[in-house]
């Protein structure tokens, strides 16, 4: 699953005659922290070999423990979190116009190169480590932000809802017609599709040269998934742009506050969760082959759902003492949420293709998803460590380099 990503330092913004020193917002950076560890575990399931196994497959060992790890993440992770990275990705884009503006520089501009540094990075990071990249999606469909930016947030709402419900029905044809439709290709499409995963193993155990080649060949089927996803991930910028225009994020704990992000939190739930169910009995199991893509196209229109009940609860929780914590500890991967993505994509390709140890296929569920929270969880402790010294991320550093243009920055 497409990774998606939210980059950038993120300032809370008071009027411009008082002109504060920059700071955080605590909040945003602690919730795009808790979604780079959900992108991560959707993605090594692609880059370890395990996504699209189906019938209750999770691996070679296909223990009880693979194949409940694979069931959770599926049901979840799997869709949720990328659409939670492009709703941050809109709330960010007004902070970042709220920066131009306080700055007194021309928006427009900065924008159209910190999209082309996106793009160019997320090319190479296609072509180099993972043919799923986000980068170049959000590059792109960030153009559809900037062209709207002066649209007042009610019309950019309903335009959400609008677009929302252009691809849910779109999904919902797709749905029925493969649920209704026997394709006949019975076990002859079975043994192609065996033998197309066998040659993708073979190309991710092979040399550097062959991983790149892989990760090209899979462009075509990559397109495919960008035209399946890119109206959500339009609806979720859309969104998101509509909360940061009301700086929905960076409230105080107020009682009526406090009662809307319960209300979309139990909701969401309500909705989120029988879909993700769904998402998983399709994809691991016990819902036979004919039902995996209705099922998962079933679990997509309800995965937003889930998404805004995950970030409504971390929301209620980071307004208790223990959830200020976890929102400390999450923060500075937040902070350096491009960094750490690459990073992510680098150890991954490491481990998982022949750059490195090429175990691709190799290792099962449980395993790699373990092994995954505990990479996560030393990328928390090295981005505090590194937010302690700087105020950026190495990454983020060159990104705003190319969006300045040579300008310094307000504060570094």
């Amino acid at each position: 699953m497409k990774r998606p990503e939210t980059i950038g330092p993120t300032v809370a913004i008071e009027p411009a005659a008082v002109r504060p020193r920059l700071h955080r917002i605590v909040e945003i950076d602690a919730l795009r922290g808790f979604a780079l560890c959900g992108i991560l575990l959707a993605n090594v399931l692609v880059m370890s070999g395990l996504d699209g196994l189906s019938g209750g497959s999770a691996g070679p060992t296909a223990s009880g423990l693979d194949q409940v790890a694979h069931w959770l993440v599926m049901a979840l992770v799997q869709t949720k979190f990328y659409l939670l990275f492009s709703f941050l990705f809109g709330y960010s884009f007004t902070l970042q116009m709220d920066a131009a503006e306080r700055d007194g520089a021309p928006f427009a501009p900065r924008m159209l190169r910190r999209l082309l540094g996106l793009f160019v990075l997320g090319a190479l990071h296609a072509v180099l480590l993972y043919p799923g990249d986000i980068l170049t999606t959000y590059a792109l469909l960030g153009l559809i932000l900037l062209a709207a930016r002066a649209v007042d947030p009610a019309r950019m709402w309903r335009a959400a809802l609008r677009v929302y419900g252009v691809v849910a029905g779109l999904y919902l044809l797709l749905g029925a017609a493969v649920a209704l439709v026997d394709t006949g290709e019975g076990d002859e499409g079975l043994a192609a599709s065996a033998a197309s995963a066998a040659e993708l193993t073979t190309a991710y155990r092979g040399g550097p040269a062959d991983v790149v080649r892989a990760n090209m060949d899979a462009w075509s089927d990559i397109l495919v998934g960008l035209l399946m996803m890119g109206g959500m991930v339009v609806a979720a910028f859309l969104a998101g742009f509509v909360a940061g225009r009301r700086r929905l994020l960076a409230g105080t704990g107020t009682s009526e506050r406090t009662a809307r992000l319960r209300r979309v939190c139990l909701r969401g739930l309500a909705v989120g969760l029988p879909g993700g169910v769904l998402v998983a009995a399709g994809t691991v199991g016990p819902l036979g082959a004919r039902w995996e893509i209705p099922a998962f196209i079933l679990g997509m229109l309800t995965a937003p759902a889930l998404s805004a009940a995950y970030a409504s609860g971390l929301l209620l929780w980071f307004t208790t003492p223990r959830g200020a914590h976890l929102a400390a500890r999450l923060a500075p991967a937040g902070r350096m949420a491009l960094t750490n993505y690459l990073a992510q994509s680098v150890v991954m390709a490491l481990v998982f293709t022949g750059y490195g140890a090429a175990l691709y296929g190799r290792v099962g569920a449980a395993a790699v998803l373990g092994g995954t929270l505990l990479f996560y969880g030393f990328q928390l402790a090295a981005s505090a460590w590194l937010m302690s010294r700087h105020r950026l991320g190495p990454v983020e550093r060159l990104l705003r380099a190319v969006t300045l243009w040579g300008r310094p920055a307000p504060g570094g």
